[in-house]
Order: structure tokens, then C-alpha cells, then sequence
């Protein structure tokens, strides 16, 4: 597993945290318990598993949603 922070672009509503959380979590090898996103800061912060997924597919779900990525930083876990 590796741990994930992506910082967004800012988020402004709600609404906006509820679509990223349930795209994200539908992405196979997701960590969907380590899942946090933090509204006020914009960020995304999740565990994946490396072998089946890549933090490219992650950042590319979050933006298809509308929600830019300004930078994403991985850590072995």
C-alpha cells in the first residue's frame, strides 16, 4: 500500500467532497476506510495499492468530476 495526498484546486461546496469521496472509493484498490478529504485545506488523502491502481488514475478520476489537481505526493506506506 502506498499513501497518497493530492491537493485540489480550492473545493467549494459540499457537494463537491461527496462526488470526489464516492468516485474515488469505486476505483479498484482504493483503501476505501483510509479515504479522508479535507474540505477547507482541499485536499485528498488515501491508501492504494500500487499494484492494481496508480495515483495517475486517481488524479484522473478527481479532475473528470471538474476538480483539478495541483499536485499529488506518494509515500510508500
Amino acid at each position: 500500500m502506498q499513501k497518497a495526498t493530492i491537493q485540489l484546486e480550492t473545493l467549494s461546496c459540499p457537494s463537491c467532497l461527496q462526488k470526489i469521496e464516492n468516485s474515488v472509493k469505486g476505483i479498484n484498490g482504493v483503501n476505501q476506510d483510509s479515504l479522508k478529504i479535507m474540505f477547507n485545506a482541499s485536499k485528498v488523502k488515501v491508501d492504494f495499492d500500487s499494484e492494481v491502481v496508480v495515483i495517475n488514475d486517481i488524479e484522473e478520476t478527481i479532475e473528470d468530476l471538474g476538480y483539478p489537481v495541483v499536485k499529488s505526493k506518494v509515500k510508500p506506506a
